[in-house]
């Protein structure tokens, strides 16, 4: 991910509702590539773009991420 890319879905996450819900990385292609639930969604999304301790996986995932959307809901359990 080029630091243009990087920066402006940074500032996406800043903009994240402290919701419950469902997030969705998409690639280039706009191909889904990871989906994932948080209680917070600006809480959990924001630590996948912040460089340290990040597993290898999550490296690698998020050098291929180029765009995300998210679906808020009214519990962690509907976000299920």
């Amino acid at each position: 991910m080029d630091n243009n890319l990087f920066q402006e879905l940074s500032e996406k996450v800043a903009h994240l509702p402290e919701l419950p819900g469902v997030y969705l990385f998409k690639n280039e292609n706009n191909k889904i590539i990871y989906v994932g639930k948080a209680i917070s969604l600006k809480n959990r999304v924001r630590s996948y773009f912040q460089k340290s301790n990040r597993s290898v996986k999550v490296q690698s995932m998020m050098q291929k991420v180029a765009s995300f959307e998210y679906i808020t809901t009214q519990t962690e359990l509907e976000a299920l």
